[in-house]
């Protein structure tokens, strides 16, 4: 905050952080905002920058999976003032004051972990800032700043793709409509989607460029429904000049919200506006998607996003370590072995690689030039899990934890209610959302046909269990462990 905020900016974010925790509260229920929230502070350090600090390393991680998109959103939509909170935890942050002393003493506090706070900052200045006018704040609410075209590193499995993503960016004519980006998680849909709206919304800055996960659109359509506001929602919707959806194979097995979405896609395709899509299959593979929908998906331009291969991997690396040069974080360059080994260490996602670069650049700081390949593997630790990827599946899962609690995997599926199977099934569904990428209704069918909200439940009451339940939190821990080998 300027150096003249005084005590009222204080006042003023006390305000806003009030108003958007009654509205987080509601959304997302008592127990988890009462475990992970309400603990919480707002705090702003010496650049302005408003961070949310959680007591713990583990509370930070979850408010950063589950609350921090929408808490921006609520924060964006109040503040009116463009400003995005962080989360961090309090010992990465030490004892730095909260926002309301800071406006006080005119902002004059030293963050106490540099080199943390860029590391979490993200790599890269956006193409175009998050912008100030109230309602297009909140629809860009959703967007992360470093995921731009120039961040964007193009390889031989995503080169098609990023060029018709750039072309969608500029509004050109005759384009395809819808376009649709698939292809496996961790390779740059979502960055790409992130890239279009900010370009998009750079180059005509009165156009409503509308982002949203598949999974906000169907948390927000219910909720519309409850509020019986369905009106307004789809009004928001269709009065887009261009909306980008992702991941959108989470709406299936969810009828009324296929239905809705169906109505939205032909009402925009109808009045000539841009419609962009991802997800992690091609539209007439997405089998728990109406036929209907799927028509419609895959009537435009389908645009695979390839696995990366090697020499992708290494350029993405490299241009990582760069970014994290430019903010302070290193200093000089690997040594090519260390990113050679670093990539073929790392043979999953290109969220995993970045991980790994992450955890390389923090432990080796201005020494990065200078890290031979053994150190690098002794800096990396477990960082290396020297393996091909596995993928650990909802069966597995259910067959792990039946072992784990000397029950039969079918109990886990049966209508049993007791406690004795409730809560290990409960632990199995919060274990399938956290290792497989299945959706809410996909893991309610594979537990004996349970509606999508009995597996939001249970998720949600091991969530809200586990901080105060030691049992609980060792059981998930040591099915965690058995689960990763």
């Amino acid at each position: 905050m300027a150096n003249g905020a005084g005590r009222s900016g204080g006042a003023d974010l006390d305000r806003i952080w009030s108003e958007a925790s009654v509205r987080l509260r509601a959304e997302i229920g008592d127990g988890p905002f009462n475990s992970y929230v309400a603990p919480s502070a707002v705090r702003m350090d010496s650049a302005g920058q408003l961070i949310l600090v959680t007591p713990t390393a583990y509370a930070r991680d979850w408010v950063r999976k589950n609350a921090l998109r929408r808490m921006n959103e609520l924060w964006l939509g109040l503040d009116g003032q463009h400003r995005r909170l962080e989360v961090r935890c309090r010992a990465e942050v030490g004892s730095a004051p909260p926002a309301t002393a800071v406006a006080a003493a005119g902002g004059n506090v030293v963050d106490a972990t540099p080199r943390l706070a860029a590391l979490s900052s993200g790599v890269a200045a956006p193409t175009v800032g998050p912008v100030a006018d109230g309602a297009r704040a909140v629809r860009a609410a959703g967007l992360q700043e470093r995921l731009t075209f120039d961040s964007f590193v193009e390889g031989q499995g995503n080169a098609f793709a990023l060029a018709i993503a750039k072309q969608v960016a500029t509004w050109a004519d005759g384009h395809f409509n819808p376009v649709f980006f698939c292809g496996p998680y961790g390779y740059g849909k979502t960055h790409l989607l992130n890239a279009i709206a900010w370009e998009a919304q750079r180059l005509r800055p009165e156009a409503k460029v509308v982002y949203l996960t598949a999974e906000r659109f169907l948390s927000t359509f219910v909720k519309a429904m409850q509020d019986r506001s369905t009106a307004a929602f789809k009004d928001s919707l269709r009065s887009a000049d261009m909306l980008l959806l992702d991941d959108v194979q989470f709406v299936g097995g969810k009828a009324s919200t296929q239905e809705e979405l169906l109505s939205t896609l032909t009402a925009l395709i109808e009045d000539g506006k841009r419609i962009v899509f991802s997800a992690d299959r091609a539209p007439m593979a997405l089998t728990e998607v109406e036929p209907r929908l799927r028509s419609h998906l895959a009537a435009g331009l389908t645009c695979p996003v390839e696995a990366g291969d090697r020499e992708l991997k290494i350029a993405v690396a490299r241009n990582r370590l760069a970014a994290l040069s430019a903010l302070g974080v290193v200093k000089g360059e690997a040594a090519p072995e260390v990113l050679a080994h670093l990539v073929d260490r790392t043979p999953g996602s290109m969220r995993e690689l970045e991980g790994a670069v992450n955890t390389l650049a923090a432990a080796a700081g201005a020494r990065l030039s200078a890290v031979t390949l053994d150190e690098a593997s002794a800096l990396l630790g477990a960082a290396l899990r020297g393996g091909p990827e596995r993928r650990i599946t909802v069966d597995e899962i259910q067959k792990t934890v039946a072992e784990h609690f000397s029950l039969k995997q079918a109990d886990l599926l049966s209508e049993r209610r007791t406690r004795s199977v409730a809560r290990p099934r409960q632990i199995a569904m919060y274990l399938c959302k956290q290792h497989t990428t299945r959706s809410y209704p996909d893991i309610g069918r594979r537990f004996g046909g349970r509606d999508h909200t009995t597996v939001l439940h249970g998720v949600r009451k091991i969530e809200e269990l586990m901080p105060k339940d030691d049992q609980i939190a060792r059981d998930v821990e040591a099915l965690t462990r058995k689960l990763r080998g």
